[in-house]
């Protein structure tokens, strides 16, 4: 079945330094480049996640978040007493 979908078409010049301006509403994004066979590319958007970041977006690391920072908009600060909590630490530690 044939797709009525048009897509733009530009022919750009890889310049001498080996680069190729896709257009400034892509500045600053990172892009997949995927050579699907010799001379033929696909190029698309992408969001990278630092190795080190992952975790936050297994599903019970996110949920536990979400949790949070809706209990953290909801319960206004307070100063607290060191002290208290100091030692309200140490008679459940022991």
């Amino acid at each position: 079945m044939a797709s009525n979908l048009t897509y733009p078409t530009a022919v750009k010049v890889v310049g001498a330094n080996g680069q190729i301006s896709i257009g400034k509403q892509f500045a600053s994004r990172q892009i997949l480049i995927e050579e699907l066979e010799p001379g033929v590319w696909l190029l698309r958007t992408a969001s990278v996640i630092p190795d080190n970041e992952r975790w936050m977006h297994d599903f019970k690391a996110s949920s536990e978040l979400k949790k949070a920072l809706n209990w953290s908009l909801k319960t206004p600060a307070q100063e607290t007493n060191l002290n208290q909590a100091f030692e309200s630490l140490s008679r459940d530690g022991k």
